[in-house]
């Protein structure tokens, strides 16, 4: 299927994530944005709903994005949800394109779930779990079965408000291969759902540049630039194995970089971080030091 058209991009974009400043404001995000000469913005969703919450109104939130680059906006989680969860996932999704049209973005992030993963440590233990446990227990068939409908409804819905999405499964949870994303997104079969690689998940569930520069560009809509502490295998603890900075962790980032870069891809990549330690410094001076890494091996 053709992913051509309005959304193509010809050059390398460098995209700040409102990640590496976790605790500032999107007032703050722009700034740090602007001042350390990023391309634009990919939006936290949560921190538009801080604007808003606080008594801005949509035309005032609209008109601080209004000049920004935002090719996408951040997250739409638990996209597998079915049976009593159906009508909650298509009403967060509709809250989450609404603000994706205030922002101007181009596109939703949408990630698997359960996000918790306390949920997929019980699963795998045998042990009881009584909160949100996703598609957890299914065959593999019906695990992708749900997840590619999933996939071609919110794509439609998506369409409605004129948006892409890029689907980005997360590295504790089934189908989290490359190899799988890929399979979800062409039985989905819509033209405005592509995917997202993500270093630390590629790395956390197994893959590498090898498989990342197998994968067609014209699937590819976005890149997150991120590193990793060495993970030895089982079900891999987010909060512990992305608490670096990156260039300071094992990822071989320029492998990594030159791994998307062959297969012809041209679009945004996005600092995302979850470094501990740097979201307690000054936001401008990592996000300096993040834009020169950044140059240094994506341009």
């Amino acid at each position: 299927m053709s992913r051509e058209g309005e959304y193509a991009m010809v050059n390398q974009q460098l995209i700040y994530h409102g990640l590496v400043s976790r605790y500032s404001t999107l007032s703050i995000d722009l700034e740090i944005m602007r001042r350390t000469g990023f391309d634009g913005l990919e939006v936290s969703a949560d921190k538009m709903r801080d604007v808003l919450a606080a008594g801005y109104s949509e035309s005032e939130l609209a008109a601080r994005l209004g000049d920004v680059v935002v090719p996408g906006i951040g997250f739409l989680l638990d996209i597998e949800r079915h049976g009593a969860d159906d009508v909650a996932l298509m009403q967060d999704a509709e809250d989450i394109f609404r603000l994706a049209v205030i922002a101007g973005a181009r596109a939703v992030q949408v990630i698997t779930g359960p996000v918790q993963v306390e949920a997929v440590r019980a699963f795998s233990q045998g042990r009881p779990w009584t909160g949100y446990a996703g598609v957890l227990g299914l065959s593999r068939d019906e695990q992708m079965a749900i997840v590619a409908s999933n996939l071609s409804r919110l794509a439609d819905a998506a369409a409605d408000h004129g948006l892409m999405r890029y689907l980005e499964a997360l590295g504790w949870l089934p189908l989290n291969r490359l190899a799988d994303q890929v399979e979800a997104i062409e039985r989905a079969d819509r033209e405005n759902l592509r995917l997202a690689v993500d270093f630390w998940h590629c790395y956390a569930s197994g893959d590498g540049p090898d498989d990342i520069a197998r994968l067609d560009p014209a699937l590819l809509y976005g890149v997150h630039f991120c590193d990793s502490r060495a993970f030895d295998g089982g079900i891999p603890d987010e909060a512990s194995l992305r608490d670096v900075a990156t260039g300071a962790g094992v990822l071989n980032l320029r492998d990594w970089a030159d791994a998307v870069k062959s297969t012809g891809y041209q679009g945004w990549w996005s600092c995302e971080l979850f470094c501990r330690r740097q979201h307690q410094d000054d936001s401008f001076a990592v996000a300096q030091n993040l834009k020169e890494l950044m140059t240094e091996l994506i341009l």
